[in-house]
């Protein structure tokens, strides 16, 4: 749970009553906004319909997206909470550059002129320097002749991040990493489905032109069952099937299709 201050405590208290929410839902929310840097809010809350987003003077966004009540709720809450951010001591003082501080940045680094927060990345650009927080996680890198313009997070399980500098789109990891290491894309997950591959006709033997076990009857596409019973007329010319053989194996290949 997120340690609060003595008036942090009180104030969320309040907020809590009066919303009519649990100490804690409102504590995520207080987390949501903070990390938005007092402008903006991801979150996912129960009590406030799930998955959303808030953004200060702009759009809300709730799981119930035609719920305008829960918007306005949402909306006038996220405010409040921006509102006693900036105007009280909510957290404890964290020392400047360690985990958790608002300043998580290395000291060195100096004020940025500009961060943000996405997800679960945080991002502050300096002149020639971007610091990233993914997970906890911070990296420092060289921006060289980049003049960064804002950090994205690609889609889905990549955790790749992109930047727009006059040059265009870039990805983080191109850049020189100055400290920390490169977040490391989680490995795909592996395909158990079962690769099914089609047999070659031309070299089956006849004890493999049997039907398939496990009362499994496998289906032949026209072309597949021509090309078996071509093989086993050779067969039977070379001898190597009787004439009964062959038209039993036929037989059966042709109710395949």
């Amino acid at each position: 749970m997120q340690k609060l201050t003595d008036v942090g405590e009180n104030l969320v208290n309040g907020i809590a009553s009066r919303y009519n929410l649990s100490h804690d839902a409102v504590i995520h929310m207080l987390v949501s906004v903070n990390n938005g840097g007092c402008s903006m809010a991801q979150f996912n809350c129960p009590e406030l319909g799930g998955s959303g987003q808030w953004m200060r003077g702009g759009m809300t966004m709730v799981g119930d997206m035609f719920n305008n009540g829960l918007k306005s709720t949402v909306d006038n809450l996220c405010n409040e909470l921006a509102n006693i951010l900036s105007n009280n001591q909510i957290f404890p003082v964290i020392p400047a550059g360690t985990p958790g501080s608002n300043q998580w940045w290395p000291g060195n680094l100096g004020s940025p002129f500009s961060s943000g927060a996405q997800n679960n990345i945080r991002y502050a650009i300096f002149p020639n320097r971007l610091a990233v927080e993914l997970n906890g996680q911070v990296s420092v890198y060289d921006t060289l002749d980049h003049n960064i313009g804002g950090v994205s997070q690609q889609q889905g399980n990549n955790t790749s991040l992109t930047f727009n500098s006059q040059w265009g789109t870039i990805n983080v990891n191109t850049l020189p990493l100055i400290s920390g290491q490169t977040p490391t894309p989680p490995e795909p997950k592996k395909d158990f489905t079962q690769q099914v591959t089609q047999p070659n006709f031309a070299s089956l033997t006849p004890n493999q032109i049997e039907a398939p076990a496990n009362n499994t009857v496998e289906q032949y596409s026209v072309d597949e069952t021509l090309q078996i019973i071509e093989k086993l007329a050779q067969l039977r010319d070379s001898n190597a099937l009787s004439d009964d053989e062959f038209n039993i194996k036929k037989s059966e290949l042709l109710k395949r299709i």
